[in-house]
């Protein structure tokens, strides 16, 4: 491990020196469980890790599951009573403050993006070097920390497992989302013809992304209207497999990325029931959480411009509970963002 000192100052500097604002967490329940505190900064990093001082983080379905430990089987990995780490936030944009030894791609002053564990939402963030990548030089801070944890899912879901081809056509179902916002735009960059599935009020946000063709499912349901798709990313959870399985291609790809489901399973029930039945099909029902793609292929992508962050609002540091509460009551579309420091 590689250990930052803070200078030799007076007491009162080198105090707040070694810490740091966070948002963090002592027990699971709503927002309100989310607190903005004064912590230790990290004073250690490891041989192959980043220190990251942030200037923007986002919010992600991953951080409601957190907050609120639900569905309880996520308990098993966060803690059972309480959580084992206190604070939040996977996505980070910012600049790096210091390297571990064995880190060769980056150095101090770099700006870079990254996808952590969990401790996003704070002055100070440490990645692993391969889960950090520079910043593409065409987005802010706040837009490069909108991408890491929903494009990469995106990404990973169309192009890895769905192995998504020039002309195949493709269903998002959960377009305007954070997720689903990045799909439409991966589909058409990998050449496929795309539906999109939103709302009333995100169809044009939908097609401005490029979808082909806006399901508005408000006064439709995809499922019923006897099309068939060759892939189905569905983000949502709000049909059975068997009703998206008959909107597949007999040799179609449904690609399950999380979703609803029961207070003790969540998705993780549908997901092991697809899991269990692929086999036995001839479609194939996936999830998108392996093989992992990585950042500098999304860097690509984004400097190409063949795909952008959406970003529906953006809060203060000290507003994640409230950014907590619009995502999980409001149907955020997009993108919510953190804005961390001013640099």
């Amino acid at each position: 491990m590689i250990e930052m000192k803070a200078a030799k100052t007076s007491h009162n500097q080198t105090q707040r020196a070694s810490t740091m604002k966070a948002v963090v967490q002592h027990a699971y329940g709503s927002a309100e469980v989310l607190r903005l505190e004064e912590i230790r900064q990290p004073t250690t990093i490891k041989d192959d890790e980043v220190l990251i001082r942030v200037r923007a983080a986002s919010v992600n379905h991953a951080d409601l599951v957190f907050t609120t430990g639900r569905p309880l089987i996520a308990r098993l990995a966060f803690g059972l009573r309480r959580p084992k780490q206190m604070v939040r936030g996977r996505d980070v944009a910012g600049a790096v403050e210091a390297v571990g030894r064995s880190v060769t791609r980056f150095r101090p002053g770099d700006a870079v993006y990254a996808e952590v564990e969990t401790g996003a939402f704070a002055e100070y963030a440490r990645a692993p070097q391969r889960m950090v990548a520079r910043k593409p030089a065409n987005l802010t801070f706040e837009q490069a920390a909108a991408v890491p944890v929903s494009a990469r899912t995106a990404l990973q879901g169309l192009r890895n497992v769905a192995r998504l081809r020039l002309g195949q056509t493709v269903l998002i179902n959960g377009a305007s989302g954070g997720v689903g916002t990045f799909a439409v735009q991966i589909a058409k960059a990998l050449g496929a013809e795309v539906t999109g599935v939103c709302s009333t009020r995100n169809v044009a946000l939908v097609r401005t992304l490029g979808a082909d063709h806006v399901i508005d499912y408000t006064k439709r349901d995809f499922t019923a209207g006897g099309q068939r798709y060759d892939v189905i990313f569905d983000s949502i959870g709000n049909h059975s497999l068997r009703e998206l399985r008959s909107t597949l291609t007999s040799a179609g790809t449904l690609v399950l990325s999380s979703g609803t489901g029961g207070p003790v399973l969540g998705p993780m029930g549908r997901i092991l029931r697809a899991r269990l039945l692929s086999p036995f099909i001839s479609q194939n029902l996936r999830t998108s959480a392996t093989p992992r793609a990585t950042l500098d292929e999304l860097t690509a992508l984004v400097e190409s411009g063949k795909v952008r962050p959406v970003i529906d609002r953006t809060y203060s540091l000290g507003e994640v509970p409230e950014a907590i509460r619009y995502f999980a009551e409001q149907h955020a579309r997009a993108k919510v963002v953190i804005t961390v420091s001013e640099g």
